[in-house]
This record gives C-alpha cells, sequence and structure tokens, in this order.
C-alpha cells in the first residue's frame, strides 16, 4: 500500500477526498453562554494531524461506512488577540439622549459539541440546555436556515450529535445601551495605550456586551488594534486602564500585577460619614453568583487587603480614596458595604436586599439564592434589571421559569407588523405557535425586500453584503437610519426603557496606577470634588 502511495504528494487526498468545512451553532440566542468565534478563526477544514493519518493510513481508524454520518476532525483555530475589520463592520453605533446605541445586527454564535452531548438529539440538547427560547423557536429557525450542523443546514432536530460536530446559531444581536461619554486617550506611545474608561462600559466583548466595549470602540474610533488587556475595571468604574501593545510588555506589566508590585488608587462617594481615620479591611470574599455578579465576606473567602482614608464629609456623604493592595472582584465596594459605608449608588451592594442593615457587618440574613432573588425583584420594581446584565437563560433559575415567561416580567412587550399573510402560508407546521412564528417569514426567501428609511438605502444588517438573514426586515428609526426587524427575534418585540446617563454612573474610579517604570493619573470626577452639588 505504501508503495502505491509513494508517488502521492498527499496521501490524505486518497483516503479523505476533498475536505468539508463546517459547522453547527449558537443554539441559544436569549443569552446561553456558546462560545463566540474566535478573532483568527480561519473557517477553513484541516487534514488531520500527523499521528491520525498515520492511523488512518494503517488501517487502525477507518471512516465511517456508508449511510454514517461523517464528522471532519476540529479546525485549527489561529488564537489571536485582534478583532479584525470584518467584526467591526457588523453593525454601526448611534448616539441618542445621551447614551451609546448598537442597530441590532445578525451573529453567528458558534460552538463544538460538548462531551455530555453526544449521543443526544439536538432537540433534547435545545429543551434541557438551551432553554431560553421555547422548542418552537428552534424548529422555525431551523426551518428559516439558521441552524446549521457542520455548515449544512438543520432541517431535523432529531438528529444525533457525535464527538467534533461543529454548530452555528445565527441570532438577531441586541446590544444594552452605554454612556455617550468618549473614552479619553491618556498616553499613547510605542508600548501602551492609557485611556480614561467611561462607567457602563465592559472592558472587552462579554454577556450581552460586544460592540459597545473598550476594545470595540477603540478599534473602530480610534484605529487602535490588537491591544493586550493588562488589568479590568467593573463594567460600572471609571477611570485608568492600560493596554499593552505588545505581547513583550504586556508580560512584563502582567508580572508585576502578579508580584503586587502596581500601586492602585480608587476614589469613591459613600453613604454617611466615613471615619477620619485610615481604616483598613481584610475581610475574605467569597463569590455568590460569577453570572450575576454578586460577592459578599465570608470565612471561606478568598484573602484581601484595602485600606481607606476619607477626603471629604459634606453632611451627607463622604468622598474616600481607596487602596487595594489585592485584586478580588468586586473588592472596594464589598468591603465598604461591609464597614457600613456603601458606595451611594452602587446597583448591588447600596440595595434593600440586603436586609435592614444593607450588608453592614456581613450580616444578610438570606440563602444566596434568596439574596439572587431579591435583588432581581427589587430592581425590576425599579424598571432597572438591565443594570445588572442578567440574561434570561441566566434568569430563570434565580426567579423561575414561571415567572421569567411572564411577557410584562420587567418588560412590555409591542406588536411588530405583519408581513402580508397571503404570501406566508405554512403547511404542516409542528403546532400553532410554530405556524405564528413561521408566517413572519416570507416564503422563506433570504433576500426580503428592505424599507429604507433615506435616499442612501443604508442596511443596519451585520451582514457584508449588505442582505439580511432569511425573514428579517428593515425600517426606519428616529437618527433617519434603517432599522432592523426579525420577525424570530423576541428582543424585537420587547420595548426595554432606557436607563438614564445619570444611572450609568457609579461613584467608584480608578484614579491612579503605578508600576516600576511608570505612572498614569486621571483627573479627580465632578462627583469627587469637595463642592460638588449632590442634587
Amino acid at each position: 500500500m505504501w508503495a502505491r502511495l509513494a508517488g502521492v504528494a498527499d496521501p490524505w487526498m486518497l483516503l479523505g477526498g476533498s475536505r468539508v468545512c463546517w459547522s453547527l451553532a449558537a443554539l441559544a440566542p436569549g443569552g446561553c453562554r456558546m462560545e463566540e468565534p474566535g478573532p483568527g478563526s480561519s473557517g477553513v477544514g484541516d487534514a488531520p494531524p500527523p499521528a491520525k493519518r498515520r492511523r488512518l493510513l494503517a488501517g487502525e481508524e477507518k471512516r465511517p461506512g456508508r449511510g454514517e454520518r461523517y464528522v471532519p476532525p476540529p479546525r485549527k483555530r489561529n488564537l489571536g488577540v485582534s478583532f479584525s475589520e470584518t467584526h467591526f463592520a457588523e453593525t454601526r453605533y448611534y448616539f441618542e439622549g445621551g447614551l451609546r446605541k448598537v442597530r441590532p445586527y445578525h451573529f453567528d454564535f458558534q460552538t463544538y459539541c460538548k462531551g455530555r452531548w453526544v449521543g443526544k438529539s439536538l432537540l433534547h440538547v435545545f429543551s434541557t440546555e438551551f432553554r431560553a427560547q421555547p422548542i418552537d423557536y428552534y424548529r422555525a429557525a431551523a426551518s428559516a436556515g439558521r441552524l446549521r450542523l457542520n455548515e449544512q443546514p438543520v432541517r431535523d432536530l432529531g438528529i444525533v450529535l457525535k464527538n467534533n460536530d461543529f454548530l452555528r446559531n445565527t441570532v438577531h444581536r441586541h446590544e444594552p445601551p452605554v454612556t455617550a461619554q468618549p473614552i479619553q486617550i491618556l498616553v499613547e506611545n510605542d508600548e501602551v495605550v492609557v485611556v480614561d474608561k467611561p462607567s457602563s462600559l465592559p472592558v472587552h466583548p462579554c454577556g450581552r456586551f460586544r460592540h459597545n466595549t473598550v476594545i470595540f470602540i477603540l478599534g473602530k474610533e480610534h484605529n487602535l488594534k490588537e491591544l493586550h488587556t493588562i488589568h479590568r475595571l467593573d463594567r460600572m468604574t471609571s477611570g485608568v486602564l492600560i493596554f499593552a501593545k505588545t505581547a513583550e510588555v504586556s508580560k512584563r506589566i502582567d508580572e508585576q500585577v502578579r508580584q503586587r508590585q502596581l500601586e492602585k488608587e480608587y476614589v469613591c462617594r459613600v453613604l454617611g460619614e466615613f471615619p477620619e481615620n485610615e481604616v483598613t479591611c481584610e475581610e475574605p470574599i467569597l463569590v455568590v453568583s460569577y453570572k450575576v455578579g454578586v460577592c459578599r465576606v465570608d470565612p471561606k473567602g478568598k484573602s484581601c487587603k484595602t485600606v481607606f482614608q476619607r477626603l471629604s464629609y459634606n453632611g451627607k456623604t463622604s468622598v474616600v480614596k481607596c487602596f487595594p493592595f489585592t485584586g478580588r472582584t468586586h473588592q472596594i465596594r464589598v468591603h465598604l458595604q461591609f464597614l457600613g459605608y456603601p458606595i451611594v449608588n452602587d446597583p448591588i451592594y447600596n440595595m434593600e436586599a440586603w436586609g435592614p442593615t444593607k450588608g453592614k457587618g456581613g450580616e444578610i440574613n438570606k440563602t444566596d439564592e434568596e439574596l439572587l432573588r431579591a435583588l432581581v425583584e427589587e430592581h425590576c420594581s425599579k424598571q432597572s434589571l438591565s443594570i445588572l446584565d442578567i440574561s434570561e437563560e441566566d434568569l430563570k433559575p434565580i426567579v423561575g421559569s414561571e415567572e421569567c415567561d411572564r411577557s410584562d416580567y420587567c418588560t412590555k412587550t409591542v406588536e411588530i407588523t405583519p408581513i402580508s399573510a397571503d404570501s406566508c402560508r405554512t403547511e404542516d407546521s409542528k403546532d400553532q405557535k410554530e405556524a405564528e412564528i413561521l408566517a413572519c417569514l416570507p416564503n422563506y426567501d433570504t433576500r426580503p425586500e428592505t424599507h429604507e428609511a433615506n435616499p442612501e438605502g443604508t442596511s443596519s444588517s451585520g451582514n457584508q453584503d449588505g442582505l439580511n438573514p432569511e425573514g428579517a426586515s428593515s425600517s426606519g428609526n428616529q437618527d433617519g437610519q434603517t432599522e432592523e426587524k426579525d420577525p424570530l427575534c423576541e428582543e424585537c418585540k420587547i420595548v426595554r426603557q432606557d436607563p438614564s446617563p445619570r444611572e450609568l454612573v457609579m461613584y467608584l474610579h480608578a484614579l491612579r496606577y503605578k508600576g516600576a517604570e511608570f505612572e498614569y493619573n486621571s483627573k479627580m470626577p465632578d462627583w469627587a470634588l469637595e463642592d460638588w452639588d449632590e442634587s
């Protein structure tokens, strides 16, 4: 056999023929935790690694027989650190009411088959692990060509998954608004970019945020790309944020961070009269929920230390400098709550949900589950749930599926102008609800008519060619641009109350970062000035 293959440049081609590029998908548009495509994904299938080639050629490993579904080996990924122009072109920003907003756009969530899914049908996986949407949604999405398995459209959700299956789901993505305050560049040289991050902006894509992040805004508006994150700030925290331009610089500064050689100075405004003398808090901190982003003081938590110094007191609130010697999640905020002086407008640690003392001294008198539910319910009563950035899928275990499924739970729904039903008939639908969804897809046409709101005819689709996925249509919005409506997207049917710009500011600011060879400072925020008017 080897003699016959000696003259063949790639013996694998005799066994494998043309290789197939394949993929299936984001299974859960409502916030399920699926992997996003990496910045450097090539999207091209690769030959098996040498070891597997040898096994195949030796007959130790065989391809499936006739009638069996073949699954190609995993694709190699180029794990870069940057996002490309293709990613930046997915959608555009617009500004309204002091907020930076992102036009809804179509986006591919991708994931390889998890080990626990092997041997299970797609229907089973959707119904047990991706419950943000009803199963009728997934049937309709499959009928519309939104679900793909190894780059082939999925028509039957009964298909059984195999190891290395690649899933893709095209969803209509909506991002929460953030403050319109611009990102100020404090320092830029050959080694670093240092910015003054506004409150409400995540550093990098996470949860429902992608384009409304510091990384994307710097890339799209300042042409600053391939940046390496040195440290992170909480989404609601503003101030000094450092990026390295090269891996070498990143490694050098990161070593200082690990050795705790980085001096950090924050400023905040807290409730009450903070003690004049220096206060040190070394209470350990435990994460209650990574998904919601809640921590508390607990003996089982991680050790940490924060030193506080009062700057001023105006009779109601105090301005305090904070010096964290460790970098635990929400460390400053949790320690201030424990001391009885929570940050004035902290959307988590200054809430009634913690009890009469708001968690002072670690007194909560609730289980973690009861605490999370109380926090969510309090924000719902104030129409401010979006501040927590909880996906519907993560919300269900906290408040219960029945409560979460209520159409008026923290939101209100509106009707989308239907497309003519005469040209949208469906046959053999699984049930009436699926038929109603499919009725909005005009004959499953992949190139529907786009209603333009201006002579330019600008499309808000994230696709490079400006074409919308099946069934999507566009209509004008207040700023004269097109706004895409997707009949399969539940978010398009919901009217969410925008937060005010003031609600997106928390009074915690990273004032100074100092290392062995550098020191970066931002100016004192207005709310930290001694003569600041709280009204």
